[in-house]
């Protein structure tokens, strides 16, 4: 049975504007998922909902519905709001009527081999990429201290659809649970193999496995399309103000450059990610 909500005082409209801020979200160990793409994506992936708040009056199509019942049939409690009350529980300026809450997740590098179902090993294997089936290596990101939340989930949905096998977070300033990155990522936050950790302790697991780091850097000498980026690779990217700590930088294989014509002398974080990610790809796929 579905409990209809109306109040503005509800407690549970009061808790789901807590969950906006990261402490509350900590501390309770949830976070909000917003939006039905994100939420059906999280559903195909099994991730436990917890619960499902939604607003008629605010859907945008015919498929909400169906949707709200597979998240019933998986265990979610569904919680049917007015729509001021979700106007007061929503993240984004023009809501689509779902919300969900879902279970925060750690995982460690440790866990990568299994997640990803491959085993990081140096040799090439023949597997599915996407929709084709090619050989493949080790390819994985690694992103440091990036700071936006919409950057870091652009990356994440980069990362997916360039089939990178993981993303590393290293030394996170911003929380992977923002409800910006969430949506930023359009839910691939529930696809990508996502692990937080600190820099020495992933670096130490990539040379423990053989996986080569390639950093961009705008001092680099070496343009990146000029670099071999096939076999095992990590390519690690810096943050928006900084760029790559000097750890990085002295510890990395190879540092490469993209290359800039005008007078800009770096690109935002998430497009020079896309455009290294892709040129892996070009030369992975061949």
């Amino acid at each position: 049975m579905t409990e209809k909500i109306s109040s503005l005082q509800n407690p549970r409209v009061k808790q789901l504007v807590k969950l906006r801020d990261r402490r509350p979200r900590d501390e309770a160990g949830v976070f909000l998922v917003e939006g039905y793409r994100e939420i059906r994506r999280a559903l195909e992936k099994n991730v436990p909902i917890a619960e499902l708040y939604f607003a008629p009056e605010w859907f945008l199509g015919e498929n909400e519905p169906a949707l709200i019942a597979q998240a019933q049939a998986a265990g979610a409690k569904a919680f049917e709001l007015t729509k001021e009350a979700f106007a007061k529980v929503a993240y984004r300026e023009r809501p689509d009527g779902l919300l969900a809450v879902a279970p925060q997740w750690k995982r460690a590098l440790a866990d990568l081999d299994a997640i990803a179902g491959r085993g990081f090993s140096p040799t090439l294997a023949t597997e599915g990429v996407g929709h084709k089936a090619r050989p493949t290596a080790p390819f994985l990101l690694v992103v440091e201290a990036i700071e936006k939340p919409g950057n870091l989930g652009t990356i994440l949905r980069s990362a997916d659809a360039a089939g990178c096998h993981a993303v590393i977070v290293c030394d996170p300033v911003t929380d992977i649970f923002n409800p910006n990155v969430v949506r930023a990522s359009t839910g691939v936050l529930f696809s990508v193999p996502l692990v937080v950790e600190d820099s020495t302790r992933v670096l130490a697991w990539l040379r423990e496995r053989g996986v080569r780091t390639v950093a961009t850097t705008p001092a680099a000498e070496k343009i990146y399309s000029d670099t071999d980026l096939r076999g095992p690779l990590a390519i690690v990217m810096g943050s928006e103000q900084y760029g790559l700590s000097e750890f990085w930088l002295k510890n990395c294989d190879l540092p490469v450059r993209i290359p800039m014509a005008g007078q800009a002398d770096s690109l935002n974080v998430a497009m020079a990610t896309i455009i290294t990610l892709f040129e892996a790809v070009r030369q992975r796929g061949k």
